[in-house]
Parts: C-alpha cells; structure tokens; sequence
C-alpha cells in the first residue's frame, strides 16, 4: 500500500512539472493568427496624371473643401468660404492667405504650414462653388461694360478644373464667347479673328492673349474660345471692312444678337422701331416695317442713316428694288441703331400742299355755311 502511494505521489509529480513547461513553452511562443478579417490600413489617394489647372486662382467668395489623409483626430469642416482679405481660417493654424493661389499652389502652402502639427500631411484643396466672375467686356460689342458672370455650381477638384476648362468649357465655365453673348453679341463691324484677352497678373503685369473665333467658328477649334478668369477684360477691335459672306455667317454664330434694332421712318405703313435679324438687308428691314406706302413712298429715294464710332453721320441714299441681294452699294447689311428714311413722292409731296393750302378754306366755308345757317 505504501508503495502504491509513493508511485502515485511521484506520477502526480512528474505530471505536473510537464504541464508547467508546457505552458511556459506557449507563453514564449507567438500567438496564432485570428480567425477575424484583416483591418486593411487606409492608404493615401494615389495622384492625379491629369495636369494642374493654373488659370483658376482662388479669392474672396470661392467655397472650398479639405480632406487630410490619415489625422483622425483633426476634423475640417465640410466647407470654408474665402474671406474679404483672402484667407481661410483653419484649425491648429488659424487665418491661411489663399488669395491669388491656385488649388495645386493652395494644397502646398496649406501642407507646409501643418508640418508643425503632423507629419507629412498629405491635403487636398477642392473647389465646391467657385465666386462669379467680374469681367469688362469693352470694343465693338452692343453693350460694353463691366459683367458679373456666373461660374458653375458643381465641385471641382485640381484635376477636374482643367478638364472642364477644355472638354466641357462651352457648357459650364464662363468663355469668351459666353461673355460677349451677356454683352448683347458682338457689333457688325467686329473683329472676331484678333479678340484680346487681358488678365491681370499677381506681379502688376497685365497677359494678353489672343482669341481667334473665326477659327473657332470655322474648324471648331474649342481652344480659342478661352475660359475666363476674375478680372479679366475682352477687348474686341472693330473691322476696316468685313466680307459679306464671313458677315453673314458671323451673323448666324451664337456670339452675334438675336435681333438688331432699327428705326424706320417716313412712308411705311408701320413707321417706328423695327426688330430685325443681324445681316439684313436696307430692303428686308422697309419690309419688316409693312413696306412702302403705296401712292406715297419714294421708292427712288430711301435714305440710309448712321453715326459712325468716330461721331460722324454716314447719309447714303438708295433705290428700293426687293430683287437685289445683299451689295453694299445698292442693298447693304443694316446695323443696330441705324436710321431709315423713306421720302414722300412728288405726287405725295403735290397733294399734302393742296391739301395744307385747301383745308383752310374748307373750314373757313364750313363755318361761314354755320353761321348763315344760324
């Protein structure tokens, strides 16, 4: 019986010196994976191929976005505006001059000043709304002046500014030819192949660029209708002399006026204001006016009126004849605001004599008849 107790005194032992090493061997060893999903580390935007846009330059008014890779603990609001002095107020760094900066020049001046706070920031500047644009728009174009024109409302990355600004420029950013079309269309005598285009720069010098929409009319060339920047001004120079064929087709162009306005005056049957297409003719404006009165119009004798730029007045007289086609010596084209002047005739001319000298006696007569009668 003794012995049976010291054999199983000494198992008890044995056994239990086996599992102490065994688990001092788990304790050293690495713990098994988890059966769980790996938690995939975020990783950083991989960078845009697409050039940076460096016409847009940011200022007062422009609502932008920021995103910063990977710093949970610093949370942007989802937009910030532009203010009057041209600086974003950010957390950590406080007031940030923006003003003049692109969104590439902007997400570096940003990055730097948060180097003090994280470690190789990686930031983005995004374009939610960008401000109107004010813009001249001044030369031979119905209704010079200054003009706020509306940009587009969707956002717009560093990227995407560039792509819009080629691809989709004619549909969403303000371009040349949509600026000249808020200043009522270009003026006949325009010069549409040497537009000039002046943006200010941020060292006081002024870049002139020039616009050729000629081209852009004729080979849809999308590159010569530029988009537009705050501040800039269109300067659209005024023609020596313009082909009639290049008119009419200029005429038709989305960046020349629907309509034009003359006056019509004299022997017409509805005299006044007339609304005509750009490019016609003296005879299609007489006829817009109800045509010649007939038995009284001189139709040997139809006057053309125009103030001339320079202060001048340009008379010219005409035969009206429906059957010629647009010639500048006996049919021209008619430009906004020009007056036309139908004559009387001879025998219209014969019979309101008469009728000036007869009508006196007629009312003299008349009331000598009411007199004798009474």
């Amino acid at each position: 019986m003794k012995a049976f107790k010291r054999f199983a005194f000494r198992l008890g032992l044995a056994l239990s010196m086996t599992a102490t090493q065994s688990l001092a061997v788990l304790a050293q060893s690495p713990m098994l994976p988890s059966r769980a999903l790996p938690v995939l580390e975020p990783q950083p935007p991989e960078p845009d191929n697409a050039p940076v846009d460096s016409r847009y330059k940011l200022g007062a008014g422009d609502l932008v976005r920021l995103d910063m890779f990977d710093v949970p603990e610093l949370t942007f609001e989802p937009r910030y505006t532009v203010l009057l002095d041209g600086t974003l107020n950010l957390p950590w760094i406080g007031g940030i001059s923006v003003q003049g900066l692109t969104l590439a020049q902007a997400s570096e001046q940003l990055k730097e000043r948060y180097k003090k706070y994280v470690q190789n920031p990686v930031i983005t500047v995004s374009l939610i709304a960008p401000r109107p644009l004010k813009v001249g728009i001044i030369g031979a174009v119905n209704r010079p002046g200054s003009y706020i024109v509306n940009t587009i409302g969707s956002e717009i990355t560093q990227s995407s500014l560039s792509q819009r600004s080629t691809a989709e420029s004619g549909s969403q950013w303000p371009t040349v030819s949509k600026a000249i079309q808020t200043a009522g269309g270009i003026a006949q005598l325009a010069n549409i192949r040497e537009i000039e285009v002046r943006r200010p720069q941020t060292d006081g010098t002024t870049e002139k660029i020039k616009v050729d929409l000629w081209k852009y009319l004729q080979a849809g060339e999308l590159s010569q209708d530029i988009p537009l920047q705050d501040g800039d001004t269109i300067f659209v120079p005024a023609a020596t002399a313009i082909d009639p064929t290049q008119a009419n087709q200029v005429a038709l162009s989305n960046f020349s006026p629907e309509q034009i306005q003359v006056n019509v005056v004299g022997e017409v049957t509805r005299p006044g204001g007339v609304a005509v297409r750009p490019n016609s003719t003296l005879m299609q404006a007489v006829l817009a006016a109800g045509g010649i009165t007939p038995g009284r119009g001189n139709r040997a004798k139809v006057e053309l009126v125009r103030l001339l730029p320079d202060g001048k007045v340009d008379r010219r007289e005409f035969k009206f004849d429906v059957t010629r086609g647009l010639d500048e010596n006996s049919n021209p084209a008619i430009h906004q605001n020009d007056v036309i002047i139908v004559n009387r005739s001879s025998t219209a001319k014969v019979s309101d004599l008469l009728g000036s000298i007869v009508s006196p006696i007629t009312g003299a007569f008349g009331l000598l008849r009411l007199l004798i009668g009474n």
